[in-house]
């Protein structure tokens, strides 16, 4: 059955048709967002759901999406999305940050103009039929200093064209090292150097708890007498009351805002003042991003559901299409070495330490971390997933660590898994072979060749003679067939391991029967899924 996809706001009919051409079953209601109730009545039947803004995802809403998969934004915000309830249910949330940089930079750019020129004010006036010349005084941008907050792919597109009008450019971003600043031709400076050296300043970065108020009442004091500011990016970014005093007071020359911290916007303290140039979060409307935008949310989300590539997610690693291929087999292990120690650990888990070895070591560690940590996670939740796993594990304070290194044995890869509690130390390691299938190659420091089977069986004995024969005796007697039979031991005479892979899952009655026989430390029947 192909997966089923809800368009729920207003998205182009080539990005509908794109669903359409790979397979999926898409329902297109574009005014669905507006209804909330009826979005919650049907959401439940849907394993994809496509938006823009309008669209609001709420708990309720998730609570309601039984099937839900992923969520597509057309667009950089995602605002409207509760993403900490998305996490915990399991959902991917995407967003195309791509799609409107030119756009959304451009706008900052026009924005830079008309204050500069005051090109909105003189144009009414001179629709009034006022030839107010003298009135209307402008700055050159040519030379004077842009203070760029926030690098990244839209600041630095902005950066780009401020250098082609021949501005002197700097920029603040925690993230931008200096090989690319150079690499650029910026100069990286950090924040306060950057407020008081700017004629201009624009901002270009996400809103969160370390960037609400970025421009506070502080920092805008500081800034340079005459300097012009442009906000295209978040509102909150900036304290639109405290600005105000400053355009009135004439400290500042000039504001260009296209974000506020209200949307949509009725009532702002910049509305009215004649050196501030208001649109109301334009930044992406163009009809090049709109169609952009709506195509790229599409071939994603298609992507995820056929193919499990993810692209742009906010709440898990990215994992391309070709990753997706090669990476199958070790996110499979990575989730088998999980729940293999899931399942044997009882006690409250205190830290995850995960080894990297070999080839596996330089593919991507984020998705094979959290495949791992969601296969310790199950024996918690077994409806826990790749993206909801790290949030649970946040939840209960589990530390979670990684390590790589070069190739350091007879494997060319493997994984090794290592969970900490109060009481002891459990590790589990494993590779794939070239058959593509998952093997456990190592478990409590003792050497291993166990396949993996849906139905397993793992003991701890004294190494002695004749365990093999009680294991085989006590599953015969039962009708338990044995399909693989592995055996490993740490010295002769000290600690063995043994690992079954049976037909069918061993019951309390066999598990029992075992335990009669004293030959056992542990008995511990296992559940894994296995394609």
């Amino acid at each position: 059955m192909p997966p089923k996809v809800l368009v729920s706001d207003k998205l182009s009919e080539t990005a509908v048709q794109i669903f359409r051409d790979r397979g999926i079953d898409v329902d297109f209601m574009p005014d669905l967002g507006k209804d909330k109730e009826k979005l919650a009545e049907i959401i439940g039947d849907y394993d994809g759901l496509a938006i823009r803004s309008a669209t609001k995802v709420t708990p309720k809403i998730l609570d309601r999406a039984t099937n839900l998969k992923v969520i597509g934004r057309a667009g950089i915000g995602t605002d409207n999305i509760d993403k900490d309830a998305a996490s915990k249910k399991g959902v991917i949330v995407m967003n195309t940050p791509f799609g409107n940089m030119i756009t959304t930079a451009e706008h900052a750019i026009a924005l830079m103009f008309a204050v500069a020129r005051q090109i909105p004010e003189a144009s009414a006036s001179t629709h009034a039929g006022k030839w107010e010349k003298s009135r209307f005084m402008g700055t050159e941008l040519t030379a004077k200093t842009l203070g760029v907050i926030g690098a990244g792919n839209i600041g630095g597109i902005v950066c780009a064209r401020a250098l082609g009008l021949r501005m002197k450019v700097i920029a603040y971003d925690p993230f931008l090292s200096q090989e690319k600043a150079d690499k650029m031709g910026v100069e990286k400076v950090e924040l306060d150097e950057l407020i008081a050296r700017s004629d201009f300043i624009t901002l270009h970065v996400p809103l969160t708890d370390q960037t609400r108020n970025i421009l506070s009442k502080e920092r805008l004091a500081r800034t340079k007498p005459g300097v012009r500011i442009i906000n295209c990016a978040r509102g909150g970014l900036v304290d639109e009351a405290a600005l105000a005093e400053l355009l009135k007071s004439g400290h500042v020359a000039g504001a260009g805002f296209d974000v506020f911290e209200v949307e949509p916007a009725t009532d702002s303290p910049l509305f009215g003042l004649p050196n501030v140039v208001c649109t109301p979060h334009l930044g992406a409307a163009t009809t090049e991003a709109q169609e952009n935008v709506a195509i790229q949310v599409a071939e994603q989300i298609s992507d995820y559901l056929l193919t499990g590539a993810v692209t742009n997610a906010l709440n898990m690693p990215s994992v391309t299409a070709e990753e997706a291929k090669v990476m199958g087999p070790w996110i499979q292990l990575a989730g088998h070495l999980g729940n293999f120690i899931g399942q044997m650990t009882d006690e409250p888990i205190k830290a995850i330490n995960i080894l990297y070895d070999g080839v596996v070591a330089s593919m991507n560690l984020e998705a094979l971390t959290c495949a791992a940590v969601a296969g310790i996670m199950k024996s918690v939740n077994p409806e826990v997933n790749m993206v909801s796993a790290p949030v649970t594990a946040r939840e209960r304070g589990i530390k979670i660590s990684t390590t790589h290194q070069d190739k350091s044995g007879v494997f060319d890869g493997y994984i090794k898994l290592t969970v900490v509690t109060a009481e002891r130390e459990r590790s589990i390691g494993g590779t794939v072979f070239s058959d593509g299938k998952p093997r456990f190659i190592q478990i409590k420091g003792i050497n291993i060749d166990a396949e993996i089977g849906p139905h397993m069986l793992y003991t701890t004995n004294t190494d002695e003679p004749g365990i093999i024969g009680v294991l085989g005796q006590t599953m015969a007697e039962n009708g338990v067939n044995i399909a693989n039979f592995t055996l490993g031991r740490a010295t002769a005479g000290g600690e063995a391991i043994a690992l079954l892979y049976v037909d069918a899952k061993v019951s309390d009655e066999v598990i029992g029967k075992l335990r009669e026989t004293g030959k056992f430390r542990q008995i511990r029947p296992l559940e894994f899924d296995v394609a």
